[in-house]
């Protein structure tokens, strides 16, 4: 390492966030730059550790000594080189990544961590901003014929390795944008889409066609994609949201997550006016049941939609504020953390359970029906006279996603299914049906975008060997079996 007493001259530093009365005035990313001098600080604090826990940590694999060495050195072009041998989209993971590695980090079992995810932003919005980030388009041509069905963080991975490796790819995305989730799920205070937009043309350059607004297994069928290509690949993603089945669910104002983030990134899309969102927080009083990353995406939004109050409800008690003794290191630690929406106001409810929606006399919701619970011995239980009720207007629910949808493709195809209603694949991704493989959440479950592009990056490898025999394309990190969630 460059500075082997970094660790011990400099403390751990982040960016600072824009004033909460700001940035609750608009929709762009939250940080404030990071002055280069306190980011190669940050990158000296890497120890020279030995075994860099890190790596096993993260499961893309990322080089992360390597790449910490060369920002300390100022050795920046190379540093891209070493973080995109492991990772499509540094600049995706960068913003959205929970960072599994640091908690894996070996500084961080008695100090902070490194600031890993900070450095590898730094690293690639530096390379887009130097012009390094280039098209790569293959130099010899297969002739195979690939499919591409999602346009998330695995299909997108595994689209530009198989173009890379001279197919020609066709991602199908039935939404009108290319992105999944990366689009309409993630707010754009989180991630402005022009991240997405230039990866976009970056892969268009090199030869992968995207054709949105298909829907397949409805406007082409499963019979069709496989007359047309030699391999498919099922990217869809877990969209399947988990419902809350209690009495007054059918009220008016009551949504999906997914029913409601979409609106507020076509707003800044440009599709439609910010006033004419079919679904706003604009004065409403909120309740975001699901106390996850979803839940603050939501929560975020509310805010710059001008909620009048917003309350996040979790029924699992409040987190620890430090690593519990019982999730030692290197294990993801469960403790109390606080989002930039957390930041910008609402109030975070724990050890409560909803069990009714109340009606107002139009027929929309206007209160929840709650009690407090507590976690005994692997239950919860009801707490004695903890009943209460909280005014809502607008009540989102944020509790994950169960499964791929089953109608249309996957039935068309025949695949089989795992106990949790996920496509079951092998060890090489694929299914059970000849030439067609899953990636990512559609058949790992809902998880990490890390694990997206980990996945779409080894099926493509996979699919690969399929067509031609061989595969030049990186082979899959053993990513590590530590819980990460």
């Amino acid at each position: 390492m460059g500075d082997v007493r970094g660790f011990l001259k400099h403390e751990r530093e982040l960016p600072a966030r824009r004033p909460v009365g700001e940035r609750v005035g608009d929709w762009r990313e939250v940080y404030l730059p990071f002055a280069q001098d306190k980011l190669q600080s940050q990158a000296s604090r890497c120890m020279d550790c030995g075994i860099p826990f890190c790596n096993d940590g993260c499961p893309l694999g990322n080089l992360i000594p390597d790449w910490n060495d060369l920002v300390y050195r100022d050795h920046w072009k190379q540093a891209i080189d070493r973080l995109h041998a492991t990772n499509n989209f540094p600049e995706f993971t960068g913003r959205l990544c929970p960072a599994p590695c640091e908690a894996a980090c070996v500084l961080g079992i008695n100090e902070d961590p490194v600031t890993i995810k900070q450095v590898e932003v730094e690293i690639v919005d530096r390379a887009w901003a130097e012009g390094w980030v280039v098209p790569r388009p293959p130099s010899v041509k297969t002739g195979k014929r690939v499919a591409v069905v999602g346009s998330g963080p695995a299909g997108l991975a595994a689209a530009q390795q198989l173009t890379r490796a001279g197919h020609d790819v066709v991602v199908f995305e039935r939404a009108d944008r290319i992105g999944g989730l990366l689009r309409y799920g993630i707010p754009e205070f989180k991630m402005e889409k022009r991240h997405v937009d230039r990866r976009i043309e970056q892969m268009e350059a090199e030869g992968t066609q995207f054709r949105t607004g298909v829907n397949v297994g409805v406007d082409v069928s499963a019979d069709q994609l496989q007359a047309d290509f030699d391999a498919v690949v099922l990217a869809g993603g877990s969209t399947v949201a988990r419902d809350l089945p209690i009495p007054g669910r059918d009220l008016d104002g009551i949504h999906q997550a997914m029913e409601f983030l979409p609106w507020a990134n076509r707003a800044q899309q440009g599709d439609l006016a910010v006033e004419d969102v079919p679904i706003s927080a604009a004065g409403r009083r909120v309740v975001i049941i699901g106390g996850g990353d979803t839940g603050a995406d939501c929560l975020g939004t509310s805010h710059r939609q001008g909620a009048v109050s917003v309350h996040q409800f979790e029924i699992m008690p409040r987190p620890p504020e430090e690593r519990p003794a019982e999730n030692p290191w290197p294990t993801w630690p469960m403790k109390f953390r606080t989002s930039s929406a957390h930041e910008e106001g609402g109030e975070r409810v724990f050890s409560v359970n909803t069990e009714a929606f109340l009606a107002d006399d139009n027929g929309r919701v206007r209160a929840l029906q709650a009690h407090e619970v507590e976690f005994v011995d692997g239950r919860f239980e009801r707490v004695e006279d903890s009943d209460f009720e909280l005014e809502a207007d607008l009540v989102l629910l944020a509790m994950g996603f169960v499964g791929p949808e089953k109608d249309g493709l996957l039935d068309q195809l025949g695949v089989s299914l795992t106990d949790r209603g996920n496509v079951a694949r092998d060890d090489g991704y694929a299914t059970d049906v000849d030439g067609v493989y899953v990636c990512g959440d559609m058949g790992r479950g809902q998880s990490l975008i890390v694990w997206a592009i980990a996945e779409g990056r080894a099926a493509a490898r996979s699919v690969d060997e399929y067509l031609v025999g061989t595969s030049a394309l990186p082979a899959p990190i053993a990513a590590s079996a530590m819980p990460l969630r």
